[in-house]
Order: C-alpha cells, then structure tokens, then sequence
C-alpha cells in the first residue's frame, strides 16, 4: 500500500527529514539515514533538487521506472508527484537537497526566469549525472545559501540568497547541455528512431491521427516534452516543433507535386483540419501559397 506525503511548506520538508528549520521559504539538507521498505507517494507544493550521492531507491514517475546512479541530481516542482520505492536490503541513502518555496521568488527576476529551467519537467529517467567535480562545484555554492541561512536576516539577507539559487540552478542548465552533447551516441539513436516515427506517421497515421505533435512523439520515445525538445534542439539545431513542421512541410511539397490531387486533397491526406490552415502553415514558411507552389513549379 502507498502512502502520501504532501510538502507545501518548508516547515513540512524539514519535519519529515529531521532538518533544522532556520528560514520559512527555504532549506538545505544533507540526509544520511534509512528509509523503511514500501511506497511513499511524494506531492510537491515546493520546489525541490536532490543530489544523490549514492544509489538509495527507486522512482516512479508516470509509468517510468528509474534506479539512480550514484551523483545524480533530480527536480521536482509545484504540482509534481513523485513515488518513491524502497526495496528491503537496499543501501542506505544519502542525498543534499535545496529546497525552497514558490513564494519565496515572488515579484523578483528569478521568479520571471523560472520558466527556462525546463529541467523541473524532465522524468526520473532523465536525471542529471555529475562528475565528482561538478558536485564540489554546485555543494560550494549550496554552502553559500547554508551560511546565509544562519546569519541574522538583514535587509541584503533575500537578495543574496535568490543570486546564489540562481547560481546553483544556472550551473545545473550548463551541466545539462554538456550531458545532453556527452551522450551523443545515445541521442543519435534517439534521434534515428525519432526519424524512423514521423516519417512512419506523416505516411501511414496522419490522416486518422491529426497533425503530428512534439509531445505524441515524447511518449512513443519515453521522454518528457521538455527533454525530448532539449535532445532534439542540441542534436539538430532546431527545436522539435520546427523539426516536425519542417518534415511536413517537405511531405506538403511533395504532394502538391502531383497534380492529380487538388490543394484539399493534399490538406487532408496531411492531416489539417480545414484547407485554409494547410495554405496558411504552407505560407508562413515558404512564402507562397500552396496554388502558387505549383504555378511556380509548373512553370
């Protein structure tokens, strides 16, 4: 049976790990201890990033399954849930944690920024692994934020602690990027099988499915919308929507090639719902209309 834990305050974070609680909104932990066996269900109201220091339990979040490695860092956000296995003779676990509340960078430029660390979306299975270097590096900074924590609040106290988050999260973007070109072989054969799927759905499913999404092809490749665009963008240049609609748009002229098949024919076997958003994808990237591309082609 599964149990729940909701975090929506800090207060609640550190009671259920033990921590000192120094700050309302925020917190840095360091967890060396034994879970029991079972299921815990995890719902986030905060935000949380683990470094995992050694391997300690299993991950279940949506129908993936992920064993961490040992330095490997994590992320949950506001309105995420995660469920946590933990299986009888597993070694005992050791992870640091920041922690803080989404209230906590209201009205600041952080709070503006929140949106371009996409990693918050990402899977389990898509943790980051870090080098021994990289995790002195981003506990130097967690070291920061701890002394700040316990120094008598002042009127700077904020302000240097959202510099330091910012800091930790901007290094965990970076070391993303370098994992996402570190991996390079494994992402070509995401890359090929991604290939291999949109030309199979363009061909044989579109017109019962619809127009193809980023998301429909994440699920098929078990990724979340946010990795699989990040793996897409540093692996071709583009971002997944793009790669996409750049497909279809070379399927588009292929099709009107054949003049047997009037402009909605070609809409429909592409899978647009109406003719006119056929000639208006169509316009936007090329510049013509689609009864233009063949005059022009005609010609």
């Amino acid at each position: 049976m599964t149990s729940t834990v909701n975090f929506d305050s800090i207060r609640q974070f550190n009671d259920q790990y033990g921590f000192e609680h120094l700050h309302p909104m925020i917190t840095v932990g360091h967890y060396s201890g034994k879970h029991e066996p079972g299921e815990t269900t995890y719902k986030y109201g905060i935000y949380a990033i683990f470094i995992k220091e050694t391997k300690g339990c299993e991950l279940n979040y949506g129908l993936t399954k992920y064993d961490f490695d040992e330095m490997s860092v994590t992320s949950f956000a506001p309105g995420q849930k995660v469920t946590a296995v933990i299986k009888d003779g597993q070694s005992t676990p050791r992870w640091t944690v920041l922690a803080f509340h989404p209230d906590f960078l209201s009205r600041t430029s952080l709070g503006r920024k929140m949106s371009t660390y996409g990693f918050f979306s990402y899977n389990s299975n898509e943790a980051l692994h870090l080098s021994a270097d990289e995790v002195d590096l981003i506990q130097s900074v967690l070291s920061l934020i701890e002394r700040e924590m316990h120094h008598a609040i002042d009127r700077h106290s904020r302000t240097i602690i959202l510099t330091q988050i910012e800091v930790f999260l901007d290094y965990c973007l970076r070391f993303y990027e370098r994992q996402f070109y570190s991996r390079e072989v494994i992402n070509n054969s995401v890359m090929e099988k991604f290939n291999g799927l949109l030309d199979e759905y363009i061909t044989t499913e579109i017109q019962q499915k619809g127009l193809p999404t980023v998301a429909y092809f994440a699920d098929r490749l078990n990724l979340s919308p946010g990795y699989f665009g990040e793996l897409v963008k540093n692996s071709s240049g583009t971002n997944a929507k793009e790669f996409i609609a750049g497909r279809l748009l070379n399927a588009a002229r292929e099709l009107l090639n054949d003049m047997d098949l009037s402009v909605t024919q070609v809409s429909d076997r592409l899978g647009f719902e109406y003719p006119q958003h056929f000639a208006r994808f169509f316009k936007r990237r090329t510049g013509q209309t689609p009864k233009e591309f063949r005059n022009i082609s005609l010609n």
